[in-house]
């Protein structure tokens, strides 16, 4: 008896040893349309994992925020200019520093200047470029083409934030909304997608802004620049007719009486 167990035992033994070295491909229990094939099993399993992991990350993806406000800031409104206008000098200006009214900018600018009149014109013919005079109009003329630009441009921001109150509100509203609906991939990468359009917007208009800060600066420049040539002017007018003309004590009669202190 103890004899056939043994042999039982090494048949056992043997027949574990030839599944161990089959193909990958073999059949169970003698039984050829069951096959299992150790090679498609961990293809399918590794299969399953990744879908799995896939899974996972589009879950997390949709996974909505429950703090987001704690992010939010808030739109600052402009106040909108009220400029007095006791006897008609700041026509217009009102409108010109609240709305795009390149009318109401010109007039505002011709209502609060002080116009060169026509005696001038006439004095100014017979002077030539580069004169202190002529300068002194090229300053004003300048002026006089950039500031009505500038107050156009002031009121075309305040006209432009009031109008996009609404779409930064909502804007975001939704960025800062905790619901599942505004917190997919795709509803996230489009509100990124409207923030830098806004973005891009507020630049532009304040490109403006500041294209008109420069254009002032140029002609606040001019006007010191020419102050500063015209001393120097001055200085060597005074010391030139100062040698020529002797003021000292001892010829006081040949004081010259005209030049410039």
């Amino acid at each position: 008896m103890k004899l056939m167990m043994t042999k039982r035992n090494k048949y056992l033994l043997t027949g574990g040893l030839l599944l161990l070295t089959a193909t990958p491909s073999f059949a169970l229990f003698g039984i050829g349309d069951i096959v299992f094939d150790p090679t498609s099993y961990a293809s399918l399993v590794s299969q399953l994992t990744t879908l799995e992991s896939q899974y996972k990350m589009l879950q997390n993806n949709i996974t909505h925020f429950s703090l987001k406000q704690q992010w939010q800031t808030t739109l600052n409104a402009m106040k909108n200019a009220n400029v007095g206008n006791l006897f008609g000098e700041t026509s217009g200006m009102s409108i010109a520093l609240n709305t795009n009214s390149p009318s109401a900018s010109a007039t505002a600018w011709t209502a609060g200047t002080i116009k060169v009149s026509g005696s001038t014109s006439t004095y100014l013919q017979g002077q030539t470029p580069g004169s202190a005079q002529l300068s002194q109009l090229a300053m004003i003329e300048a002026s006089d083409s950039i500031s009505p630009d500038c107050l156009t441009a002031v009121g075309q921001y305040r006209g432009a934030r009031t109008q996009n109150v609404t779409a930064n509100n909502t804007l975001a509203s939704q960025q800062f909304d905790s619901s599942d609906g505004t917190n997919t991939e795709v509803e996230q990468l489009n509100l990124l997608n409207a923030a830098e359009a806004q973005k891009m917007s507020e630049m532009q208009s304040q490109g403006v802004l500041q294209a008109c800060l420069a254009s002032q600066m140029t002609v606040a420049n001019m006007q010191q620049r020419n102050a500063a040539a015209q001393d120097l002017n001055t200085a060597a007018f005074v010391q030139q007719q100062r040698s020529t003309n002797n003021v000292s004590a001892a010829n006081e009669s040949n004081t010259w009486q005209t030049y410039i202190p």
